[in-house]
Parts: C-alpha cells; structure tokens; sequence
C-alpha cells in the first residue's frame, strides 16, 4: 500500500508540474501579445499623420520682396496635408536676383552667414533688387539635448510665416542674434516667444502656435523633401548641408564669412542671366 501511494503522489505530483508549466507558457504568451500590443500603439502613436503647411509658404519656404521702402511676404495659400508643395515660379521674378536659402537656426554655420550677409540682404531686399526665399529646417534635433531646437525653432518661424509674415526677416535675425550653442538645450518655447515679440510680432495667435508646435508636423515633412529633394529651380539635386544658399538657382559654395565674395558671386550671378535689377547701389 505504501508504494502504491508513492506512485499515486509521484502522478499527482507529475500533474501538477505539467500545469504549471502550461500556465507559464500560457503567460509567456498572453504576456508577449500584450507587449506586441503596446509597441504597436507606441509605434502608431509616434507615426503623426501629414499636416497641413502654414500660410505664406506653399513652396516650404517664404518668399520676401521689396518695393524701395519696406519688407513684404508674397502671400500664398496653404498647402493641404498629404499634398505637395508649390515651387516659386522665378519666371515671374525677372526684374529681381531671386536667392534662396535653406537653414537650420541651431546650425554655427548659418548664423555665421546671416551675421556676415544679414544687413546686406535686407538692404538688396529693401530696395527691391532681390527676393529672398527663407526655408526653415531641422537637420540638428539631436544636438539639443532631446529637447528638438532646431524643430521648434524652424515651427516658431513658421508661425511668424502664417499670422505676421512681414515680420518674418526681423524674426529670421533675432534668432540668429540669439543662436543657441550646439551641444545645450536651446531656447525655451516661452523664450522664443519673447523673441519673436521683441523682434516685432504682435499677432497673439504667434504665441499659441509656437507653444503648441502647430507646424512641427510639418517642418518633419519639409525637412525630409529638402533632404530628399529634387530641389525646385536649381541643378542641385538636395540639401546636402546647411546652408545651403542658391543664387538664380545656382549654389554659393564661397566662404559664409566673406561679405565681399557673396556679393561678387550675387553680382556674378545676377550678369549671367541678364536680370538687371541687381544694382547694390554701390
């Protein structure tokens, strides 16, 4: 009787071990499902669906002109989520020398250039003798210590671009003038709303969309078709680096710190393709 009641425990034993074993596995699995299921929504949560662009820069970019006395945004409509952006038509800007601009407001490089170039751009502008195509981008998010300078920053003048586009160049300055130093967190939404303020915006709806990165879909969406290209109006294929600075559509590759060599190759550019409301009035 005593073996028979070992061999009847042995079993019971056996059973027992056999289902906890499936009950394991049965947890492994309803465990795995559950964590498939929270990557998935992760994954659909962090993929944001296109948004629409702001006003002013149907092209991604804004096009500023000048008639002898002030600065002025040409307006253009928004473009809609999920459609593609309008190159400027330069065939409708012969009097001008039409120079574009591709930028990141965290990049040394840049600010480099609107330091050296700044005054006198918005002095050929002023006068009517250029157009000047700003094109905000991010290529430098991960050098703000993850808190995505480069995207809120290129959204905050964007913002300027769709409620108070006539401010846009003083904006486009003031952060330059006060460029953060790659490697730190940036400036805060809040700062960059006192930015753009001192800078001249009065439109309350700047300081809203600014803290709500209203157009921070889209600067993602700008920035990859820049790097993807084809860029409109040129030979050159894509951003490779920024800035990348276009003259008639040809690409400056001269030193960003050389005022004088800009302008020879703006002159330079502007002879070549016959336009004659180049004089600098120099």
């Amino acid at each position: 009787m005593a073996r028979e009641s070992a061999r009847l425990m042995r079993e019971e034993q056996k059973k027992r071990d056999a289902r906890r074993r499936w009950y394991w596995r049965g947890g492994i699995g309803v465990g795995l499902i559950a964590v498939a299921a929270i990557v998935a929504m992760v994954v659909v949560g962090s993929v944001k669906p296109p948004s629409p662009g702001p006003l002013n820069m149907a092209s991604d970019g804004v096009l500023m002109q000048g008639d002898g006395t002030s600065i002025t945004a040409v307006p253009t409509a928004a473009t809609a989520a999920d459609a593609d952006p309008t190159p400027t038509d330069v065939s409708a800007l012969t009097s001008t020398v039409n120079i574009t601009v591709y930028l990141d407001y965290l990049c040394p490089y840049c600010g480099q250039f609107e330091t050296t170039n700044g005054a006198q751009l918005s002095s050929w502008l002023t006068a009517g003798n250029i157009t000047l195509e700003t094109h905000p981008i991010s290529i430098l998010d991960q050098s703000s210590n993850g808190t995505k300078y480069s995207t809120r920053s290129a959204n905050a003048a964007a913002c300027v671009a769709n409620y108070q586009p006539d401010s846009f160049v003083d904006v486009n300055a003031a952060l330059f003038a006060n460029q953060p130093t790659e490697g730190t967190d940036g400036l805060t939404n809040a700062e960059l709303v006192s930015l753009v303020e001192k800078a001249g915006v009065t439109d309350a709806s700047v300081s809203s969309c600014i803290t709500d990165q209203e157009f921070g879909s889209w600067v993602g969406d700008a920035t990859d078709r820049a790097l993807a290209g084809p860029l409109p109006n040129t030979d050159v294929k894509n951003v490779a680096g920024t800035p990348t600075v276009l003259v008639q559509g040809v690409q400056y590759t001269g030193a960003l710190d050389d005022a004088a060599a800009f302008e020879a190759f703006v002159m330079e550019q502007a002879t070549a393709t016959g336009d004659t409301g180049t004089d600098t009035g120099e």
